[in-house]
This record gives C-alpha cells, sequence and structure tokens, in this order.
C-alpha cells in the first residue's frame, strides 16, 4: 500500500530549525506495530497519523519508541498540512486524541493549539535524575513532566545530562524540563526524555502545559513568549487560559512524498 508523508519543521518560520515532525494522512487506522515501525523509519521525535472521517479529524502520536497520549509539534504539522496543502475549510481544526478534543486556530502564518493545561506540584528530585545533571536545579515540580527550575537562562544552555544514569529511569509518557527565565524572552526551557531515541526533543509543545500555568503565576503575565534553547530551536507564543493553555506557533513544508508499506 502506498501512504502519503509530509515532514514539517515547526516552531519556526524557517527550515532546519524548530523541531520537526512527519504527518501520515490514513483513511483507517493500520495496525499499532505498523505505525510504531513507520514512527522509526521516520527517524524524528514525532509521526502524527490521522483520519478525517467525513469532516471529524481523529489523531494519534507514535514516537520512535511508543505512542503518546499527547503531542503539540505533531499537532501543529497536521494542522498545518491540512490548511496548507490539503485545504481543509475550516479556520477551527478539532481533533479526537487520547488527551481528549484538541482545537487548533489558524490566525494568518500561525497556529494555536488549545491543549489542557498541567499545573505542577512541588516535588523532590529523583536520586536516578539528580546523578545524571551536571547542574542541580533550585526547585522541583512535577506533572506529567518532571519540571527543574533554575536561575538563569545560562545554566539551562549548560545542562548536559549523563545518558548511562538518566536512562536508568523510567517515566512512561513523560520527561524532564529544565526552565528559566529568559533574555529575550518570558522563559527559556530544555526537554529531555529518558530511554528515547531522541534523548533532547527540539521543541515540546507538550510541555508547555506545565510550564505556562507556572510561569504565567510567578510571572503575573497571562500571555508569554518563550524560547526552546535545544540546538534547532523554537519560538512559542502562549497564553494561561484557566484550565487550558494557548500554544502558538509557525510552520514550514521541508518534504513531502509517499511511503510504500
Amino acid at each position: 500500500m502506498e501512504y502519503k508523508i509530509f515532514q514539517v519543521d515547526t516552531f519556526c518560520n524557517q527550515i532546519f530549525s524548530g523541531n520537526p515532525a512527519c504527518v501520515v494522512p490514513l483513511k483507517e487506522w493500520l495496525p499499532d506495530n505498523v505505525m510504531l515501525n513507520i514512527a522509526k523509519e521516520n527517524a524524528v521525535s514525532e509521526t502524527a497519523f490521522f483520519i478525517n472521517k467525513n469532516g471529524e479529524l481523529l489523531l494519534r502520536w507514535f514516537t520512535p519508541d511508543i505512542e503518546i497520549d499527547l503531542c503539540g509539534h505533531a499537532t501543529l504539522a497536521t494542522a498545518f498540512v491540512l490548511k496548507s496543502i490539503l485545504d481543509y475549510s475550516s479556520d477551527e481544526l478539532i481533533f479526537k486524541s487520547k488527551s481528549g478534543e484538541i482545537k487548533v486556530k489558524q490566525k494568518e502564518n500561525y497556529y494555536y493549539l488549545d491543549f489542557p493545561s498541567r499545573k505542577p506540584i512541588k516535588t523532590s528530585l529523583p536520586s536516578t535524575i539528580k546523578s545524571a545533571l551536571n547542574i542541580q536545579p533550585k526547585e522541583v515540580y512535577k506533572a506529567r513532566d518532571y519540571m527543574l527550575i533554575y536561575d538563569s537562562e545560562k545554566q539551562i544552555r549548560d545542562i548536559t545530562i549523563n545518558r548511562h544514569v538518566f536512562d536508568q529511569i523510567n517515566l512512561g509518557f513523560g520527561g524532564v524540563i529544565t526552565t528559566a527565565i529568559g533574555k529575550e524572552a518570558d522563559f527559556v526551557s530544555r526537554y529531555f526524555t529518558p530511554q528515547a531515541t531522541i534523548l533532547e526533543d527540539p521543541v515540546t509543545g507538550s510541555a508547555h502545559c506545565t510550564l505556562i500555568p507556572y510561569w504565567s503565576k510567578r510571572l503575573s503575565k497571562e500571555k508569554l513568549i518563550t524560547l526552546q534553547l535545544s540546538d534547532r530551536g523554537g519560538k512559542l507564543l502562549c497564553e494561561n487560559n484557566f484550565d487550558r493553555v494557548i500554544i502558538g506557533g509557525q510552520a514550514k513544508m521541508y518534504m513531502q512524498g509517499t511511503i510504500h508499506v
């Protein structure tokens, strides 16, 4: 069988930056092991599979290792493909997913994801994570992900991970966020996932479900601009909205083609 595939760079305004995601339109779900193997073959952090069933949009996300419950950049990529390539008519897209309904609105060149808020709770740092870090955080919080608070953007840039130690912990769907106040943005972050093919995710939309409520409260701001400080880098426009968060970004098409399964 042949399937269309698109690779999109997200949370950026030029290719070779942001976070790449693959998008595969389907008429019906493939077996889970086939979708996982496609994600492995694509070798990017996420591959999104979607079905447009008479206007109802069904969406799933796979890393090269597992199916996950929520992904920001691959959702943005899917919305971009639907609007810019497949001529989806509505300005608002509503996806049904493992995390419930996910709404995406297009405004000019930006796509705004309406995601659930995941407010963090203060906690202690597991010894495995602590031992894997070259710089220790000032505070530790947790929702789905551990969120480590640092004193400066420089510390975020200088963090290194001892992967041999880090991979001894299993966080399920979650990972480790490192974050601090930014110099040219309200806050900055990086994101790491243990036992994953790709250790550092270039730009992590879902992590902002936790970052946004924390920084909104700390900075007393509902609207924030943030940068993720991976090698590729990414910019996100964020808004705290009670039990929801809005995550905005741009996208650029890198590649489209056909896969043969």
